[in-house]
């Protein structure tokens, strides 16, 4: 009975045992999770992506053009899934309130707390360049949207950065390409932070090398309501043509027009911005310039989607200047996954993503591997007034393509 009680002891031990290395072997990464025959298996910890955007502050408005393009992004990418290769994706937003040490804070909050596997954002250059060197601290991926600046993948580039928006220097030659010839003499306004000084900067670059002058350059501060004093330098400067850098709501298109700029002889240029600002551009109708996106300037079959869901979630609202932008980070991030079978480590991931091609609402975007910029199309356009609508409309001159529009590799 004893010898029996033994050998019953040692068996419940030996089964025991197995049980605790098998609920022990269980707790692994998804680059640990192995079957039988050696196959890496489903790992159920979700893939989790920090964003960060202005949900208030000066660019409130494009913070939200942003967040319901990265949501219609991850839902077009995964079918409406929300999972790559098994794993679920889930999204923490935090609000940078537009201001760097909000932005670095909410970014440290969203990297030790939340754990996540990705940073993307954000609305403004300076918040992102703030955060930027976060990511290389905690060697996360950084997809940067909608955030312009040319430092981005410039002086201030680290390998862990992927530019999925436009950067200045796109806007440049896009902005030059509409107006820039030999003989013309163009003045420039724009404000005073690295978004607007590398705007400017790549502008008269890509102007000069067409032949144009720049005769005159105005910074106003970005939080400037009165543009009097610069307006007035640059009728002085009497140029051929004013062009315009800008981002945020308090716009100088009222002052331009209340200080008759066009009826002294100088013709406006800029960036066709979103439909909020494009409102108070009606003295700019026949302008030409260029824009990042209007929904009906896109042909392809994800535009088509993109417009067609935008309606249908948001009460017939149309997507604006940054929807489609948000969508494409989107859209990167779960295509780099899926090439990666869903890890997040984070070598693997920009060995996939350098050289990557996705298919976005502006057709194909290519993250190029020496900087991690992403090629893309750009539109010159016109301004015209059409019935019914009660803003002066992009419409199309011709589309620039990503090999025009490909900027100086500036981070060596």
């Amino acid at each position: 009975m004893k010898v029996y009680t033994r050998k019953a002891v040692l068996f419940c031990l030996l089964i025991f045992t197995i049980v605790l290395a098998s609920a022990c072997g269980t707790n692994k990464t998804a680059s640990d999770q192995k079957d039988g025959s050696g196959k890496q298996t489903e790992n159920s910890q979700p893939i989790k992506i920090g964003v960060l955007a202005s949900k208030t502050g000066a660019l409130e408005s494009y913070g939200k053009q942003t967040l319901r393009g990265f949501e219609l992004g991850l839902d077009y990418a995964t079918n409406n899934t929300m999972k790559v290769d098994g794993r679920k994706i889930e999204y923490i937003i935090e609000d940078t309130e537009t201001k760097p040490d909000v932005a670095v804070q909410k970014a440290t909050k969203l990297l030790e707390e939340d754990k996540v596997d990705f940073l993307v954002g954000s609305s403004s250059s300076a918040d992102t360049l703030a955060v930027m060197p976060l990511a290389q601290e905690y060697k996360k991926i950084m997809v940067v949207e909608p955030a312009a600046a040319d430092s981005i993948t410039g002086a201030d580039f680290n390998k862990y950065i992927f530019h999925s928006a436009r950067n200045s220097s796109q806007d440049a030659v896009a902005g030059a390409a509409a107006i820039a010839k030999k003989g013309v003499k163009i003045a420039t306004l724009a404000p005073d932070y690295s978004f607007g000084r590398d705007g400017v900067a790549a502008f008269k670059q890509a102007a000069e090398k067409l032949g144009a002058q720049i005769v005159r350059e105005e910074y106003a501060a970005p939080t400037a309501t009165d543009f009097t004093s610069n307006i007035q330098k640059i009728i002085d400067a009497k140029p051929d043509y004013l062009f315009v850098v800008w981002a945020g709501a308090n716009s100088p298109w009222k002052q331009i027009a209340d200080m008759k700029v066009q009826e002294k002889g100088i013709k406006i240029s800029t960036g066709a911005p979103d439909i909020a600002a494009l409102s108070t551009m009606a003295p700019l109708v026949g302008m030409e310039g260029f824009t990042v996106y209007y929904h009906d300037l896109p042909k392809n079959k994800i535009n088509d989607w993109l417009v067609s869901e935008h309606k249908k979630r948001f009460n017939g609202e149309v997507p604006d200047l940054f929807t489609p932008g948000g969508m494409s980070a989107a859209i990167s991030i779960v295509e780099a996954l899926k090439k990666t079978n869903g890890a997040t480590d984070a070598d693997q991931l920009i060995k996939t993503m350098e050289g990557m091609s996705f298919g976005t609402p502006k057709g194909k975007m290519t993250y190029r591997k020496e900087d991690h910029q992403a090629l893309q199309s750009l539109y010159a356009i016109k301004l015209v007034k059409k019935d019914g609508v009660s803003y002066p409309v992009p419409v199309l001159v011709r589309e620039l393509t990503p090999e025009e529009t490909a900027p100086p590799i500036r981070n060596k």
